[in-house]
């Protein structure tokens, strides 16, 4: 019997420890393999072996790029907005029931804008209000463009923009944000006088129920989910359940602490952001907005300020009244512009031509506190090319930050009277007439160039406004901050953190003031950036 071969042995053996290298190297490209490179799943479940890095079990509902390494997920979102404008800007709107909106607006008798008790004249032409036909030319270079715009109709106006935005998706996977459109003013004004607590608070238990069933609720429980409230943020943050207590809890009930509003005040909890007032004034272009600046520009102003306002029955012993003695004994230098409510209302200060009239004659406009810290006189002012005068930082400088310049001195005069006590006779004549010439025309040329910001463009515009309004930043600023609540979740933290926490020093003086003396240390404002 022969024996067995010894080069047949050896090539056996060679044979075998190819087949290790091989399998082993095998197992080592495996290993280093990056499966973020693979398509994206449409279904947007994540494989288990990938989601278990992660500790939020709530990720695992997030679309795989989301959850890819930080490195790549960077690169992914990259590539993604260069192959796509809307990448990370699409929007889409939720389905609810038209009891939530358009039939409010079909039952328009029942809602009351606060001052007056028909709603419906309102609502025409979008929710811009009747065309206004100024015979005096003082809303000339802008005509076509003016409506008699209800304060309380932001909702309404809102949606009808959002209906045209051009990042708009039906495809809620796609979308950065869900937009609900909840007429939430409109509906809590039926019954804010005259109903109980109960019934102010139906409407928004219903609403919150239905989102909390949908999709797309469940894939950051409501965190990317945003509404739009034509009154200030305090109305829906009801603290109790007496009968006597003002506005619906809304805000207040889990889910919706969830969520963020934007109204045309923003309360001190962090997921309320303020937007401005609707002006009258919506151009269907820019072409509109060039005009009327232009024309601002040129307009001579005979006072030094003025205040256009309703008196208080606790008149004496206001701000307000103190601001209506100064006006009244100014020797000619202020303007004085009284408004009333209901009928005699609509004629004086709801009316653009009589506002725009003295505010485009004026230098300054004071703005006090009205009825709560904002006003929509604010914006009425800007629009007019008059530089605001703020006695309270609630009033604009903690409220809209998407829209107005951090370093607000240079835009605007900040007097800080947190007390009428600290009223001292005179202290308006002696403030602005300290303010040298050149940087008062700098101001004004800040305030003008604010304009398209703060302004609500034509929704029916076919080819959009061609310009940033207040539409266009509201929506980048709310996709900024759900942005910012998903990178929380991709690193790891708890996207709860912070979100609906009160902040106690929103409207804290010293901040402002300080802040004020820090900027009046800068040189006066010759030219404008």
């Amino acid at each position: 019997m022969e024996k067995p071969s010894t080069t047949h042995s050896k090539r056996c053996n060679n044979q075998l420890w190819l087949v290790v290298l091989a399998s082993f190297l095998l197992c080592l490209v495996l290993l280093c393999f990056d499966f973020s490179a693979l398509p994206e799943q449409r279904n947007g479940i994540v494989p288990a072996a990938i989601g278990s890095h992660y500790q939020n079990p709530t990720v695992l509902t997030q679309k795989p790029e989301t959850l890819a390494p930080k490195g790549n997920a960077e690169e992914v979102e990259k590539e993604k907005v260069i192959a796509d404008s809307c990448w990370g800007k699409y929007v889409y709107i939720q389905e609810i029931p038209s009891r939530f909106n358009q039939d409010l607006l079909d039952n328009c008798g029942s809602v009351t804008p606060g001052t007056e008790h028909n709603m419906c004249p309102y609502l025409v032409n979008d929710g811009l209000g009747p065309s206004i036909q100024d015979s005096t030319g003082v809303l000339s270079n802008g005509s076509g463009s003016w409506y008699l715009t209800n304060q309380f109709i932001l909702e309404v106006i809102f949606h009808n923009r959002m209906k045209n935005y051009s990042c708009l998706t039906n495809d809620s996977s796609l979308a950065s944000a869900i937009y609900i459109p909840y007429y939430a003013g409109l509906d809590l004004s039926r019954f804010l006088w005259g109903y109980g607590a109960t019934v102010r608070d139906q409407s928004g238990f219903e609403l919150l129920k239905l989102l909390v069933e949908k999709p797309e609720w469940k894939r950051m429980w409501g965190r990317d989910h945003f509404m739009v409230a034509g009154r200030i943020s305090w109305d829906f943050r009801r603290k109790t359940d007496e009968e006597s207590d003002w506005g619906s809890k809304l805000r207040f009930l889990p889910e919706s602490d969830n969520m963020s509003m934007l109204a045309i005040e923003s309360s001190s909890w962090n997921n309320d952001y303020a937007i401005p007032y609707p002006t009258c004034f919506h151009p269907l272009n820019q072409n509109g907005v060039l005009e009327w600046q232009e024309k601002l520009r040129r307009q001579k102003r005979d006072y030094l300020f003025s205040f256009a306002g309703a008196p208080r029955s606790d008149l004496n012993a206001s701000l307000r009244g103190r601001i209506f003695e100064e006006c009244q004994g100014s020797n000619n230098l202020c303007k004085l512009l009284e408004c009333s409510y209901g009928e005699k209302g609509a004629i004086t200060c709801n009316n653009p031509v009589n506002v725009m009239t003295v505010f485009e004659n004026s230098v300054f406009c004071l703005q006090p506190p009205g009825d709560s810290y904002t006003r929509r006189s604010t914006f009425d002012a800007i629009l007019a090319g008059c530089i605001p005068v703020f006695f309270h930082p609630g009033t604009a400088y903690a409220q809209y930050k998407w829209h107005l310049p951090d370093d607000f001195m240079r835009y605007s005069v900040f007097i800080p009277l947190e007390h009428v006590e600290e009223w001292r006779a005179g202290v308006v004549n002696q403030t602005l007439l300290q303010i040298p010439e050149e940087k008062v025309v700098a101001m004004r040329e800040q305030v003008i160039r604010l304009i398209p910001k703060v302004i609500y463009a034509d929704s029916r515009s076919e080819s959009g406004p061609g310009f940033e309004d207040a539409f266009d930043l509201s929506v980048k600023g709310i996709l900024e901050r759900i942005e910012r609540v998903r990178k929380d979740v991709r690193e790891g933290k708890d996207p709860a953190a912070g979100f609906a926490e009160g902040d106690d020093f929103k409207y804290t003086f010293s901040l402002y003031v300080d802040k004020s003396k820090i900027l009046n240390k800068d040189p006066p404002v010759s030219s404008v950036d």
